[in-house]
C-alpha cells in the first residue's frame, strides 16, 4: 500500500466520533494519539474562532462533519449543529425558555447523537429527539408535566441523555419514575424505575449527573447519582437493583460515576467525600458493597470529573477547587495530590485524558498539561482561553488533532497535533 494512502487512514481512523457528554463510554477518554506533549508559551495555535452559539456550558458532540451543542441566546435555549471546519451554524432548534442563573446562565447538558437524531435536555426538563440533518422536532417530553419530576435543589435540569440499544434514557427524579426508559425512535415510555424514598444523606430528586452503563455482576444495568446517592437499575425492565446513599450531600451530587468491570467510583462534593463499591451477583439481583470510603479531606470533586487510567483515577478534589490528584483505583490510596493549586489556576477544573496526558481546564479559563502518571505531578503545558468573563466550566474535546473548547458564545479550536 503507498505510503499516503496508510498515513490517510491513519488520520482517519485518529477521527473517531466522539457521540455525546464524555465520549461513547462516558469516561472522557480520547482515543488520539500523535498529540504534543508539551506546550509553546502561550499554548497551542488557534486554527478558527466561531461565535454567535449563546450562554452556557454545555460541552460539544462530534459526528461526522458536525458539532453538536446547545445555548440560550435572547429568551430561548436552542440546540445548535455547526460546521466542524469553521464552527459555521448549520441549524439551530429552539426547545424552550431560557435559564438566566444570575452569573452562570445557560444549558449545561451535552446533546447525545444516535444514527440520524440528536437528543437533547432542556434546562426546564424537556427531552428532546432532533433530525440529525435538519434539526426539525420529532417528538418531545418534559420532566414536569409527564413524570412530575423534580431536582435535589433549585438548580435545573443538567443531564446529558443516554442512549443504549433502542433505548433512550433520562432522570426525571421522581420517586416512582426516578430514571425512565423510552424507546428512542418514539418517546414511548418502556419502563419508570421506582427508587421509593431513600432515608440518610442528600435530598431528593434528580442530581446533576448522567447516566452510565454497566454489565458488573453479569447484569446489564444503569448507574446513576441522584440526589439520595447512587442507584443501579437492571437495563431490561427498570429494576431497582441496588442503593448507597453514604456518598451523597445535600446541595448538588454531580460528578459522572466511574465503572469498571464490577466496580463503580463516585465522588461528591460539599463535604461528602468518594466510594468505591463492587458489586455482586446475589440470589435474587446484585448487592453493592463498599469496598473504600474517602473523606471529604482527602478527596472530593466538585464538577470537573475523574478519569480512570489503567489503575490510577485522577481528577479535581475540593469544593470549588480543581486540586490534581492521583488515587489508587482498588486501595482508594492518594498517590499524589492534596491541595496543589497549579500557578494562575482557580475554582474547579474539568478533566480530560488523551495521548499520556491530562487536560485540565480551570474555572478561571486557565488550560493545563500534566503527565498522566501516578509517580508525581508535571506540568508540560499551560494557556489561557481569551474572553472569560463568567465560570469557565464546560468539558474540553478532543477530536482529529484539535482541542476545541466551548467559552459561552464563543468556541475555539486549537491545533495540538505534534509536528
Amino acid at each position: 500500500m503507498p505510503r499516503t494512502v496508510i498515513l490517510a487512514l491513519a488520520v482517519f481512523c485518529l477521527a473517531a466520533d466522539w457521540p455525546g457528554w464524555r465520549g461513547p463510554n462516558r469516561d472522557a477518554i480520547f482515543p488520539e494519539t500523535g498529540l504534543m506533549k508539551s506546550w509553546p508559551s502561550g499554548g497551542p495555535a488557534l486554527e478558527w474562532k466561531a461565535q454567535g452559539l449563546g450562554a452556557g456550558f454545555s460541552s460539544l458532540s462530534i459526528v461526522g462533519n458536525r458539532i453538536y451543542t446547545m445555548g440560550d441566546r435572547g429568551d430561548s435555549q436552542y440546540v445548535l449543529a455547526l460546521d466542524l471546519a469553521n464552527g459555521k451554524e448549520a441549524w439551530a432548534t429552539k426547545i424552550g425558555p431560557a435559564w438566566d442563573d444570575n452569573d452562570a446562565p445557560g444549558p449545561r447538558g451535552t446533546p447525545t447523537v444516535d444514527g440520524d437524531s440528536v437528543y437533547a435536555m432542556g434546562t426546564e426538563g424537556q427531552v428532546v429527539c432532533l433530525d440529525r440533518a435538519s434539526g426539525a422536532m420529532r417528538w418531545q417530553k418534559s420532566m414536569t408535566r409527564d413524570y412530575n419530576g423534580q431536582m435535589m435543589s433549585v438548580w435545573r435540569w443538567a443531564e446529558s441523555p443516554l442512549v443504549d440499544g433502542s433505548r433512550l434514557l433520562f432522570t426525571p427524579g421522581n420517586f416512582d419514575a426516578m430514571v425512565v426508559a423510552v424507546d428512542k425512535r418514539t418517546g414511548k415510555d418502556l419502563w419508570r424505575a421506582s427508587v421509593g424514598r431513600i432515608s440518610g444523606a442528600g435530598s431528593n430528586g434528580a442530581g446533576y449527573s448522567s447516566i452510565v452503563t454497566s454489565d458488573a455482576a453479569g447484569v446489564h444495568q444503569y448507574i446513576q447519582l441522584i440526589g439520595r446517592g447512587l442507584v443501579g437499575i437492571r437495563a431490561e425492565d427498570g429494576k431497582v437493583l441496588w442503593k448507597y446513599n453514604r456518598v451523597a450531600n445535600d446541595v448538588a451530587n454531580i460528578t459522572t460515576p466511574v465503572v469498571r468491570g464490577d466496580y463503580v467510583f463516585a465522588s461528591t462534593a460539599y463535604g461528602a467525600g468518594s466510594v468505591l463499591l463492587k458489586l455482586e451477583k446475589t440470589a435474587d439481583g446484585v448487592d453493592a458493597k463498599e469496598v473504600y470510603f474517602i473523606e471529604a479531606r482527602s478527596f472530593q470533586n466538585h464538577h470537573g470529573g475523574v478519569v480512570l487510567i489503567g489503575d490510577y483515577l485522577y481528577g479535581g478534589h475540593g469544593q470549588n477547587n480543581g486540586f490534581p490528584t492521583c488515587i489508587e483505583f482498588l486501595t482508594g490510596k492518594i498517590r499524589w495530590g492534596g491541595n496543589i493549586r497549579p500557578e494562575g489556576t482557580s475554582g474547579s477544573a474539568a478533566v480530560a485524558y488523551a495521548d499520556g496526558h491530562l487536560y485540565f481546564r480551570y474555572e478561571n479559563g486557565v488550560m493545563k498539561l500534566f503527565e498522566a502518571s501516578p509517580e508525581g505531578l508535571k506540568e508540560t503545558g499551560s494557556f489561557q482561553i481569551p474572553g472569560v468573563r463568567k465560570p469557565s466550566w464546560s468539558h474540553p474535546v478532543i477530536h482529529d488533532g484539535k482541542l476545541f473548547l466551548r467559552e459561552q458564545d464563543a468556541l475555539l479550536c486549537y491545533q495540538i497535533r505534534a509536528s
